[in-house]
């Protein structure tokens, strides 16, 4: 499946995707990767992996929109089938996800419905919960708040601050956003409303 990943940052589940490709576990093709950002380490990684990658400064456009039109004009262009997001910090708009014709999977470092948007790591420590953890989601035109596919949990630890935990968190994104992507691609996923059910495995 042709597959372009959106990231804002350091590209560590971009990395997580890449190595999960290259090893064979993982049966998507990265065609191309785009950021909102110039010289990120997202983008790094991907020339290194010899990953076509393209650059949607926001300053570079009269308005938000036509940053959205780029980005639909260069996945055409690349012929995507499967769009993910990794770290990308703008919100898509409601336009721009009524004009995709195929799956907009993201991974949130928190146990959504809890703590979307930024700063989900901070929240559940001010909060002061037990358990965070990560999830990986369909993209719909709310925010954070598309149907679950996979989520795993993570102890808030008494000492934890929002950096401690973060990095908790990133070491089960890296393994759980591959295992999402994968069960999508086989077919594996079937969504039911607000609910996504797992196909049981063969054999």
């Amino acid at each position: 499946m042709r597959t372009a990943i959106l990231a804002s940052g350091r590209g560590s589940n971009l990395q997580a995707l890449i190595e999960a490709c290259q090893s064979g576990c993982l049966p998507i093709k990265i065609v191309a990767v785009g950021s909102d950002q110039p010289g990120t380490g997202a983008l790094k990684r991907s020339e290194e992996a010899g990953i076509l990658t393209r650059v949607f400064p926001i300053k570079n456009y009269p308005h938000r929109q036509a940053q959205e039109e780029d980005i639909l004009i260069w996945m055409r262009e690349n012929r995507v089938e499967l769009l993910l997001l990794a770290g990308y910090m703008r919100v898509l708009s409601p336009q721009f996800i009524r004009q995709v014709s195929f799956p907009v999977l993201n991974i949130h470092p928190s146990l959504l419905p809890a703590f979307p948007g930024l700063h989900a790591q901070l929240q559940a420590v001010e909060y002061g919960v037990k358990v965070s953890g990560c999830t990986v989601h369909l993209v719909d035109e709310g925010l954070d708040s598309g149907p679950i596919i996979l989520q795993e949990a993570v102890p808030v630890l008494p000492e934890d601050t929002e950096e401690s935990l973060a990095q908790r968190i990133l070491e089960v994104e890296h393994r759980l956003y591959p295992e999402a992507v994968r069960l999508l691609v086989l077919g594996k996923v079937q969504r039911f409303g607000r609910r996504v059910q797992i196909l049981q495995q063969e054999g």
